[in-house]
């Protein structure tokens, strides 16, 4: 096993067969999801590589068994795809297609996406998402504050036409099966007529934005996605499965109450995490590592909400966030250690981890 050339070299693999690499026992398939975006998938310098999305694979397929793209753009598509076949890891995808006020940008990525499930099939894609925080950024446009009001109710009827359009697309290539196709947006900003549009919703559930305190984080989420997410979709008659599109602690930045370090990204990981795993919520953590080009773009707290650094490492999981998961008496959990600083602490023992049902 070799560090592999244009990689972060974080993982050793044999240069010949990705699907022979090296396991890094520290890691737990105990996440639901992960947020998702390959190190140059953006336009205009779509710099995406084989070599770094295979080697992302080969991480998250240890950490978890499903992944979400935001979008399409410099092929990301099928750099996912490749690298799950090449790996033979049990991981599927909901593809992406960032929509904006440019229908050629979403034209563009619904083809890529067809010419992905014509190479690659779709036994290792979850579903399609049409959009991403498009009601949000549409609304906020229009200087307004809510879904419903006449921004909202026009962003939600032109993203329903490319909704329909990409069924309809998916449905001329006679797949074996049907993929869903739904939508992500922020989570206070899904409506009656966008939510009658979806098989499935993607809603984003923050808690840092509510200006919480990291004890109130785990329970804040979960209430809020159940009241306001789950609640509003049974209230239409297809009723879409929703998921937390995106959900974390970010390491860096503060926001009243919201206090971002790496010892509160642990207790949300031990409190959220968990629970989660545990009650069946559908997440995606967010997100796989940090993001340096949001931070060129936006600033502020926007880059650095990875649990894993911009290379790959692992400082926040194990200099800082040794967890270890002892099970204890008769195959019970009776225990929840953590090393902190190469510190044993014991943490009460309702919080307790378990592995996600798959």
């Amino acid at each position: 096993m070799v560090t592999i050339p244009g990689t972060a070299g974080v993982v050793k693999a044999d240069p010949n067969d990705p699907s022979k690499f090296e396991k890094d026992s520290r890691l737990k398939n105990s996440f639901y999801g992960f947020a998702y975006t390959p190190l140059g998938a953006l336009l205009p310098d779509c710099g995406a590589t084989q070599a770094n999305v295979t080697e992302d694979i080969q991480l998250m397929s240890q950490l978890t068994t499903r992944i979400r793209l935001y979008g399409a753009d410099c092929n990301q598509t099928a750099l996912v795809l490749q690298a799950i076949q090449d790996t033979k890891v049990n991981l599927e995808v909901f593809v992406g297609i960032y929509v904006n006020e440019d229908d050629t940008a979403y034209t563009r990525q619904r083809d890529l996406i067809k010419d992905a499930i014509t190479t690659y099939g779709t036994d290792h894609i979850a579903g399609v998402t049409v959009g991403n925080e498009f009601i949000l950024n549409s609304v906020t446009a229009a200087g307004e504050t809510t879904a419903t009001g006449t921004a909202g109710l026009a962003a939600a009827s032109s993203l329903a036409t490319k909704i329909q359009d990409t069924r309809t697309m998916l449905s001329g290539l006679s797949l074996s099966k049907t993929l869903p196709v739904g939508t992500s947006d922020a989570g206070a900003y899904f409506n009656t007529p966008l939510l009658q549009a979806i098989d499935y919703g993607l809603a984003n559930v923050h808690p840092w934005f509510a200006n919480t305190t990291i004890d109130d984080a785990a329970t804040w989420t979960y209430d809020f996605f159940q009241q306001t997410n789950v609640a509003q979709a049974a209230t239409v008659s297809n009723n879409p499965t929703m998921y937390i599109a995106e959900t974390g602690c970010v390491a860096s930045e503060t926001n009243g109450a919201s206090a971002a370090s790496v010892p509160n990204l642990q207790i949300f990981l031990d409190t959220f995490v968990c629970a989660s795993n545990t009650n069946q919520t559908k997440y995606f953590f967010f997100e796989f590592k940090d993001e340096p080009w949001k931070d060129v773009m936006y600033g502020g707290v926007e880059g650095w909400w990875g649990l894993f650094d911009s290379e790959r490492d692992y400082p926040r999981l194990f200099s800082q966030l040794m967890r270890h998961w002892t099970q204890l008496v008769s195959g019970k959990w009776t225990s929840h250690v953590v090393l902190y600083n190469r510190k044993v602490l014991r943490l009460p023992k309702g919080l307790r981890h378990q592995q996600v049902q798959r």
